[in-house]
């Protein structure tokens, strides 16, 4: 089922920096934003975007892409593209004054998950009903395992 593959590389493509954060720490943690703010006077995208998360979600997503099937370009452009949905919601979200890792629901989940969707969706001839259901298998599981992740003190809020 392709679905199910695409839906587990986009889990891991989103989920390395999350893991990679409770790993390393600070350590290695270079906000990709570097601290500028926008003309708004808020952070661009904030501390927790980091280009440890950023580069790790590539690799962990172009290195898993051939175990599922895929080559590595399709992991590759998968993981750059969540990466990309996720700092598009960041940015959206210092604009609307919300926090760093602060829970903003259909933001959080949609654009890094849909995006690499898009982004596929013609090397992989992917249909928009698969599109749509990969998406929202995506926004359920990202809240369930985000709870998971909480209670396993890897991740720092439930949501």
């Amino acid at each position: 089922m392709p679905e199910f593959k695409l839906l587990l590389l986009l889990m891991i493509a989103n989920g390395t920096p999350v893991i990679a954060r409770k790993l390393f720490g600070s350590r290695f943690g270079f906000p990709l934003d570097g601290g500028v703010k926008f003309m708004d006077g808020r952070p661009l995208l904030g501390s927790s975007k980091t280009l440890r998360g950023l580069l790790l979600a590539v690799v962990a997503a172009t290195l898993t892409a051939p175990l599922f099937g895929y080559c590595w370009g399709i992991g590759a452009m998968i993981g750059g593209a969540a990466m990309l949905g996720d700092l598009l919601s960041s940015f959206i979200k210092r604009r609307l004054g919300l926090a760093p890792s602060s829970m903003a629901l259909g933001l959080d989940q949609i654009p890094e998950s849909l995006l690499p969707l898009l982004v596929c969706k013609v090397p992989l001839g992917l249909g928009w009903l698969s599109i749509a259901m990969v998406t929202m298998a995506f926004f359920v599981c990202e809240l369930l395992f985000s709870f998971v992740l909480y209670r396993l003190h890897i991740r720092r809020r439930p949501y």
